[in-house]
């Protein structure tokens, strides 16, 4: 049986609208701060607001899509539109990166003074805090709701902070030294930063979009109740788990005495999902009922499952075969 399906999905778009209009914002600050100074990092600062302000509309229609209800044709909702959001956030902050190395590098063979410092270097700190207070808004909702969406831009913003940190410190140092070459060499680091980070949210994505299964902190605390509700009478096996967009699902055989009523045998899976739901809350459980003494019963386990029992000495475990057909 399945339990555990919420009715539906958070609306969380206004915190991408949030994001759009710290992009929108940046975006003006960060210009104008380059048309000021002539710093190729600030200019650079500002190319990555504006694949910021992309990202925001690309999470925005992600988190429409994800908050559509379940139908005929999408049984299962669309959670994982979140991921693919995700990806091209990835793909856009090595966009970015691309753009800061090649000016950087441009910088380095054609230095250029920087002027105007310091309307600059305090048109930036605004727009650092900016995004500061926002990435840190949509990291916080996106963990509470386990929204890839949400997370990936708040690190996308993140990295924008840590850009405009390294900035500064650039254009900084080219005012306390008068070497100008100590700009271009600060952003190019910075991309080199950025890239990490897209790397990161590709990764993550793509496992996401692969079913990967849930974080073992999860894992445990479903096997763990798993093995406490196993007696000589009943037993489980089969256990599959896996990450959906917000979703987290599980699924599990369940063997019971062969002599027990159907009624019997529901009421004992509603018991064991709900102390599943309380270890992992929002986790969707599908059990799928067995006779314990059936041998069918031991021949559809899955392949790649999640071990339930361990070994409890070197001469004992728990066998996966019918009871009847253990060694003695």
């Amino acid at each position: 049986m399945q339990n555990g399906r919420v009715s539906s999905t958070p609306d969380l778009t206004r915190y991408a609208w949030l994001s759009i209009a710290a992009a929108v914002v940046t975006i003006a600050l960060k210009t104008g701060a380059w048309a000021l100074t002539g710093s190729v990092g600030l200019l650079s600062d500002a190319a990555e607001s504006v694949v910021n302000l992309v990202a925001a509309v690309v999470a925005l229609i992600a988190l429409r899509v994800a908050a559509l209800p379940a139908t005929g044709k999408y049984p299962y909702g669309r959670t994982k539109a979140e991921y693919f959001s995700a990806l091209l956030e990835g793909v856009m902050i090595f966009v970015a990166a691309a753009v800061i190395l090649v000016t950087a590098v441009e910088r380095i063979i054609h230095p250029r003074p920087l002027e105007n410092l310091g309307i600059g270097l305090a048109v930036s700190v605004v727009a650092a805090v900016i995004n500061g207070i926002v990435a840190t808004v949509l990291l916080r909702v996106g963990r509470a709701h386990r929204s890839m969406t949400l997370e990936a831009d708040g690190h996308h913003l993140m990295t924008d902070v840590v850009t405009s940190g390294g900035v500064l410190v650039g254009v900084g140092l080219v005012a306390l030294t008068g070497w100008q070459v100590l700009d271009p060499l600060v952003a190019f680091g910075v991309g080199i930063n950025i890239v990490i980070t897209g790397s990161k949210l590709i990764t993550d994505s793509t496992r996401g979009l692969l079913d990967i299964t849930l974080p073992a902190e999860d894992n445990e605390a479903i096997t763990r109740i798993l093995r406490e509700r196993t007696t000589p009478q009943t037993r489980f096996h089969g256990l599959q788990t896996r990450v959906s967009g917000r979703e987290r699902h599980a699924t599990v055989h369940v063997l019971v005495p062969d002599g027990w009523t159907v009624h019997r045998g529901h009421a004992f899976i509603e018991e064991v999902e709900e102390e599943l739901r309380a270890a992992v809350p929002g986790l969707i459980v599908l059990s799928h009922l067995e006779p314990i003494n059936d041998p069918a019963s031991y021949e559809d386990i899955p392949t790649g499952h999640v071990e339930i029992h361990r070994v409890d000495s070197e001469d004992h475990h728990v066998s996966e075969n019918p009871p009847e057909n253990r060694a003695e």
